[in-house]
């Protein structure tokens, strides 16, 4: 086994969304072709609801994927295709809006603390995949359990092990609790681009010291290693092969030219952006 090394790690900020939600910030629009086929990471971090309340109105998605993991409070999803479904405590949220989607996000709880990940999609699906919806809910998420804390597998494969898994880019997607001062080795595949992202405590990863609420790429290896400090830590860690695609980004429309993203913009203001109805 080869421990990859960090070579690159962006610090989100404060900034605000939807209507109103305060938010951070960690990557967009200037980080896409580094750390591709992920697009977009925002956390959700509050103990106001008056902060985030206000949700995400209705708003147009093409040419994506959006995974939406709620560690403490609620989220409510609506869309064009008549699904309303919500989450809590640990569960997540797949949203794939392919050709076309309307969609809605409301938080809830006292606290919210989580985070979103917009995962690109590659071209040959962009205006071929359907809009779904899929919510990971406790029941489908295996837990292994290690010295120090708790793995929960939310997508794709660990140890052999299949949790629910993308119809176009295979995503695995780990929450790690780690206790005061634990360890963990996880095994990745050599090709996929590999992430980690500190949703609460500083770890060391790599070689490298990762403070909270912070991004960190990985590269050259087929291991990860995670060892938090002296107030523990949770880390999400994002494994998936890149696109290696050219990327035009407007908004929440993700395609691979500026005339594909011309012909959006068009579709959405003659109402002909959506293009078919179905669901997982």
């Amino acid at each position: 086994m080869k421990e990859r090394r960090i070579i690159e790690k962006i610090q989100g900020f404060r900034s605000k969304d939807g209507a109103g939600v305060s938010l951070v910030r960690v990557l967009g629009h200037d980080n896409v072709y580094d750390f591709d086929p992920f697009l977009m990471l925002d956390s959700f971090d509050s103990t106001n609801p008056r902060e985030y309340q206000a949700g995400f109105p209705t708003h147009p998605h093409r040419g994506i994927e959006t995974v939406s993991f709620i560690a403490k409070g609620s989220i409510t999803h609506g869309d064009h295709l008549g699904t309303k479904a919500t989450i809590h405590d640990g569960e997540a949220q797949w949203l794939t809006a392919g050709s076309g989607v309307f969609h809605s996000e409301q938080p809830g709880g006292d606290e919210l603390l989580g985070l979103q990940l917009w995962l690109n999609m590659p071209a040959k699906d962009k205006m071929t995949a359907p809009p779904a919806y899929h919510d990971i809910l406790k029941k489908e998420i295996q837990e292994f359990k290690f010295d120090g804390g708790k793995l929960r597998l939310i997508t794709g494969e660990y140890q052999g092990h299949k949790g629910w898994q993308g119809k176009y880019l295979p995503l695995d997607y780990y929450d790690i609790h780690l206790e005061p001062d634990a360890k963990i080795t996880v095994d990745v595949k050599e090709k996929n681009t590999v992430m980690i992202f500190t949703l609460k405590g500083d770890v060391t990863s790599g070689g490298s010291h990762v403070a909270e609420k912070t991004a960190a790429r990985l590269i050259d290896g087929d291991s990860v290693t995670i060892e938090a400090g002296k107030y523990g830590a949770r880390v999400m860690l994002m494994s998936a092969p890149p696109t290696g695609e050219p990327i035009a980004w407007y908004g929440p429309i993700v395609m691979n030219t500026q005339n594909e993203l011309r012909t959006a913009v068009r579709e959405l203001n003659e109402g002909t952006f959506i293009k078919a109805k179905t669901s997982y």
